[in-house]
Parts: C-alpha cells; structure tokens; sequence
C-alpha cells in the first residue's frame, strides 16, 4: 500500500478532492487486512498526507455540498473585489438556510459568507443589502440578528462554513427580546439566549460554529443538536464549536499528543485570543435536554489564549469542554457546566496536548457523568483554583479532579459529594510537584488527595484512587508514586486534649515541608461504617493552621476553636515533590479522657445543581397513554443507598408501571421483553 502510494501521489494531488478521497478508499479496499489492523484515524492520516498539498479551489457547488472535507471551501484572503479588507456589520432576519441566492432576507450562512468575503456584497438583493453596513477600519465585522419573534430558532440543513473574519462577533445579545439581567440560576448569572442554532429535522450536522480566525467572539447564542453518530466518528471531535487553525484535518490524526506520529505541518497556525462567553451550550433554552444531545460543547482542538466564560454547558454526550492538540492559556472562567459524558467521555473538562498557562477558576461543575476536571497527559501546567465541583461521578467513579503531568495547582476549591477521591495524582506518565492547598472537601467515597502508586494497577485504582499509601521506605518509591511519594504527616498521638480552650498537637513529616491541619467532617454513617480507611481519613473541611516542618521533621501548632469530640487531619507540601496525602485522623477530646459523642455522622440532604430557575415549567398535557422516557447510558445509582426522595418517588413509580404490564415493546430493537414482579424490588 506504501509503495502504491508514493506512486501515485503526485498524480492525485493534482486531481480533484473527491478523486483523491476515491483514490485513497480504492487503494485501502486492496489491502482490507492491512486497513483491519490500523485505527481508523490512520486511514485519514494517510488521506491527510495525500490531500495536503495545495490544490484548485473547489468549486462553489461542492463547498456547499461537502461537510466532511471542507478546508478548500475557506476563503484565502478576506477581501472584497477591490482588495480591501471587509468591515461590516451584517443583521440576520431569517432564521432559514439553504441554497444561497439574492431573496429579501438575509440568512446565517449569507452573513457568515459576507463577513467571510466568499459572498460579494455586490450579488445579494436591494432588501439583502439593506442589512449590510460598512464599519470603519478600525472595528472587525460584526453578525447581529433581528428575527422574526417566532422564528427565533435557526436550524442548519449543513454544516455552516467556518468563522474566518479576525475579529469577527457574532452577538446574539443584539436579538429583541434578550434580557442580559434574566438569568435562569442564582449560582452563576448567565443570561437566557434567545437565538438558537440547531440541526433542521432528520438532519446530521458535526458543529454548530467552527472558528479558525484570530480574535472571534461568540456571544449570547444557544446551540444544540451537534453530533455524528453515522460512521465518520474518526473525525475531529463533532461540537457545537469547534476551533482550530485553517485547513482543519480531516481527523485527529495531526494531533501532536498523544499521536504524536503526524505533526502539523507549518501553515496549521492556532487561532489566538477567542472568546466564548454567555452562551448556553447542549440545553434548550427552557433548560431542558434537546431530543439529540450534542457530542461536545466546546472542542479547543488547536488555539492560543481561548477565554471561556459565563456560559451554561450541559447535557453532552462527551465532556462539556474538551481539549486536543493545544490549548495554550486556555481560560475557563465562571461557567456552568453540569450533566455532561451522558454517552461518551463522561468528564466535565477534559484537558490533553499543550495547556501550559491555562486556569480552570470560578466554575460550578456539577452533576456530570465523570470527574470534574481530567487530565490526560498533557504538556504543560494548569491552574484549578475557587471553583464548586460537587455531585460529580454519577456513572462512573472518578475522581472530581484527575490530575497528570507536573506542577499542576489545586487551590481553594470546594469539592463534595464525590464519588471517588477529591484530587488524585496519577504515577503513570510519572506526575510531580502538584501543589494541592486550600481546598475544602465534603462527601467523598475516597481521599481527599490520593497518590496513585504504579504497584496498583487496577482500573478503579487509577480512576478513583487507591487509598492510603504507606510511609516511604525506599528511594525507589518516589519513583512510582504520584507526588514523589511525599510522607503523609504523621500525628504523635492519637488524642489531643482540650485545655483552657487550647489544642496543641505535635507530630512528624518530611523535612522543611510546610503542614496545613484541617479540621475533617465525617462521611456519611453507611459509607464510614463499611469503609476502614474512610472512617480514618475524613474528608479535609476547614484549614486550620498552617506550620513548617523543622530539619528533623517536628511540627507543632496550638489550635483555637476546637471542641471535644472533633477530629483532625493534615497534608504536607514540598515544592520540590508536591502535596501528600492526608494525615491518619485525630481526635480532641477532655482532660479526664472523655470524648463526647458528637451527631457528625449523618445522612444529610444531596445538594442540587442549580437553585432559582427563572424558567416557568411547562405544563404537562394530561394523556392516557404512558410513555417511559430513558436517557441514553441512564443511570438510576442503583449501587448507592443515597439516592434522593424524588428520585425513589420516580423509580417506584417507574416498577409500578412495569409491573401492570406484562410485556413491553422496545420499539428501538422491536423486542418484547418478560416483565416479572420478582425481578423488581419497591
């Protein structure tokens, strides 16, 4: 096949696309044992490889038509027929999309070909150029909406063509009828969109918007409904946006990391300074979850210095936000982000390639599939700090904060119901200096930091954590440890007493580190009571008392504010080696050695997501018919004794049902399935 290839090369480079795409399938197709044993992704390696060079414009029909290769649909120079560089402001009054012609609306797509300089002023309608106004030289084009109030919703028939206007905005915010003071949750205000952007019916479109300019905005917009689910999954992620540089690849095969076998080549520059800011992404905007889930949120596959912020991500098949080959000084501030990975990459951020310089700060990340925040090999360090990640790992047990490579900060976070650790510190690829401080945690079914060792090698022990290391005894062991395997402090008792309202505590850790003392909460009574290392290690909920280590290793601190009966724990940080694993409880306790029984273990209420919804529920239409409507990849928490009340409500109701009928039709398989009233339990 190789030597087939180099044959031909020359040949189908000058050829049409599509001739090289039929070239490429032909020559595979002679090979189907050789084509079996690679990735998919390599099959558009090759396709890469082969189309590179450059080419005849493709004509304007196939751009139109094409979605799966389209970098020679994108302008190469954003000019007008004069020659000078287009600065205008195009209103979009049409909610329609299709075939372009002069008519009396003007359309997204139009506006999107007009800023982009595909589409001459000079062809549209007298009513078309009524909605295009020149701007001065020094302000980027502008796309602003006035839509009909009821024809507020856009849905794409195809993909639409990427953003590549520098500067371009397009602002959803100018449509009559948003409200930038109407927020929908108390938590974080991000305002309600009115324009939407979605797929037509019966309709497969990869992404919303694909953005391959320098310093676009997108604002105020609500998208939904972008996904792939035929075969072209090897594609470069599906999203409702997507941003990466000019002549995006076909697939992930150019990635840098972790394929590492195909670099870009020298024309692939990222985009630099994008800002995604107070859209709502995968919900509709009666905060309901689309009939068609999108793959992903937003997919940084390739950009320097993107701004996420204040926006509302939800409901994805895949991770909210999910990064690639670089995401330089990514910055993901203020947002919401909650029930992601509902069929796919269950984590909420997901950060892999460069990252170096990027911060993760100010979220509420809640309710998703997977951990909060996960990352994958990168290169590079970023900053997790002041944000709310709680009711995360509903599908799987993970970790809320996932941490690989090095000198990662973890800071002032609050972290709670887990199910998993609170941060974990991979040992494979070999991750140190991760400073992990400030943080408060509550609820887990794990550590507060946990330092995987490479001697654990389960799939559970690298997701969740492992537990509690023992005390290093070997150079070796910060070799294959998280962490360099940094000692846990160690109290020199296990009781402290309480005198004169003083605690003082003493113990021992690695020389010269600086021990933060905690006081813990207890987990919850069925989780402490079948778990020994959780009934020890409680989970770190307030900083108490900062202190350094001497050159022996002593440490010792007085306490104020502590009662008998409360418990303490401590981490100790190296910046050299990074944060331990938490200190083996300890507990305060009288003079006389009494220690009350205090009422911390408790199953207390599961905090909600999102508080004060702005949006008036839908009345329902009363029916006979009885209709069980499951996600995708559902679950209903069966392995945990914690589900809430509502949630019992809901699956009692669910077996009742079951149990009147003695079949059901799964329309989707056109099954009939046995119901037995022995197989539920109420």
């Amino acid at each position: 096949m190789r030597k087939l290839l180099t044959t031909n090369t020359q040949k189908y480079k000058k050829t049409s696309l599509g001739n090289q795409i039929n070239f490429i399938q032909q020559t595979i197709r002679k090979f189907p044992l050789a084509s079996s044993l690679l990735p998919s992704c390599l099959y558009f390696a090759i396709l890469s490889l082969v189309v590179n060079a450059p080419v005849a414009a493709v004509p304007t029909s196939t751009c139109q038509d094409t979605e799966l290769i389209p970098p020679d649909c994108y302008p190469q120079k954003l000019t007008s027929k004069t020659g000078e560089v287009l600065h205008i402001r195009v209103t979009v009054n049409s909610n329609q999309d299709g075939a372009i012609k002069p008519d009396a609306v003007l359309s997204l797509r139009e506006a999107i070909q007009i800023v982009n300089g595909t589409l001459a002023v000079e062809r549209l309608s007298d009513a078309e150029k009524a909605g295009v106004e020149s701007l001065n030289a020094n302000t980027p084009s502008r796309i602003e909406f006035n839509l009909p109030p009821d024809q507020t919703t856009i849905p794409l028939i195809k993909a639409l063509p990427p953003l590549a206007s520098p500067g371009l905005v397009i602002d959803g915010t100018t449509q009559p009828g948003y409200d930038a003071k109407k927020s929908a949750t108390a938590e974080i205000a991000i305002p309600i969109p009115v324009v939407a952007i979605t797929t037509a019916e019966n309709v497969e479109v990869l992404r919303g918007l694909t953005i391959i300019a320098d310093g676009v905005t997108i604002r105020g917009l609500n998208l939904y409904g972008f996904t792939a689910k035929s075969d072209r999954t090897a594609l470069t992620p599906p999203a409702d946006i997507f941003i990466a540089h000019r002549l995006i690849p076909a697939d992930r095969s150019e990635q840098k990391s972790p394929g590492k076998f195909l670099p870009f080549y020298e024309g692939n520059i990222p985009p630099k300074n994008v800002v995604i800011e107070n859209n709502w992404l995968g919900i509709l905007s009666n905060g309901r979850v689309p009939v068609t889930t999108s793959a992903f949120g937003v997919s940084v596959f390739n950009s320097l210095g993107t701004m996420i912020r204040r926006n509302r991500i939800a409901n994805h098949d895949g991770s909210g936000i999910i990064t690639s080959v670089k995401a330089e000084n990514l910055q993901v501030i203020e947002n919401i982000i909650d029930n992601n990975g509902l069929a796919g990459i269950p984590d909420a951020i997901r950060l892999e390639g460069v990252i170096n310089q990027s911060q993760v700060s100010s979220n509420l990340i809640c309710g998703n599939n997977g951990s909060g925040v996960f990352l994958f090999k990168p290169q590079g360090a970023v900053k997790i700090e002041n944000n709310q990640i709680k009711l995360n790992g509903r599908s799987f047990r993970r970790a809320a904060i996932y941490l690989m490579g090095n000198d990662h900060q973890v800071m002032g976070n609050q972290i709670s119901n887990q199910t998993g650790s609170g941060v974990v510190v991979a040992s494979f690829p070999k991750s140190d200096r991760n400073l992990i401080q400030n943080n408060k945690f509550a609820g887990l079914e794990g550590l507060s930091i946990d330092l995987i060792t490479q001697q654990n090698v389960r799939v559970e022990d690298f997701q969740q954590g492992d537990g509690p290391n023992p005390l290093r005894n070997s150079p070796n062991r910060r070799l294959e440890t998280g962490n360099s395997a940094i000692n846990a402090p160690e109290f020199l008792a296990r009781e402290f007493l309480v005198i004169d309202g003083k605690v003082n505590v003493d113990g021992k850790a690695d020389p010269g580190s600086q021990i933060d003392i905690y006081r813990v909460s207890e987990n919850n009574a069925k989780t402490t009571a079948t778990n020994y290392y959780l009934a020890n290690y409680h989970p770190l909920s307030e900083l108490l008392r900062t202190v350094t280590t001497d050159a022996e290793g002593r440490f010792g601190a007085t306490l104020l504010n502590l009662q008998p009966g409360d418990k303490i724990s401590a981490i100790a940080t190296d910046p050299q080696y990074g944060t331990s694993e938490p200190a083996f409880n300890a507990v305060v306790r009288f003079v006389d050695g009494a220690i009350p029984i205090k009422s911390t273990v408790t199953d207390v209420a599961i905090p909600q997501c999102l508080t004060n919804s702005a949006i008036a529920p839908t009345a329902r239409k009363q029916s006979q018919a009885i209709s069980l409507g499951l996600f995708r990849n559902n679950h209903f928490a069966s392995d945990k004794y914690n589900i809430t009340p509502a949630s019992a409500t809901q699956l009692k109701q669910i077996v009742e049902n079951l149990l009147m009928r003695k079949t059901i039709e799964r329309q989707a398989q056109n099954q009939q399935v046995e119901v037995r009233e022995g197989n539920y339990e109420k």
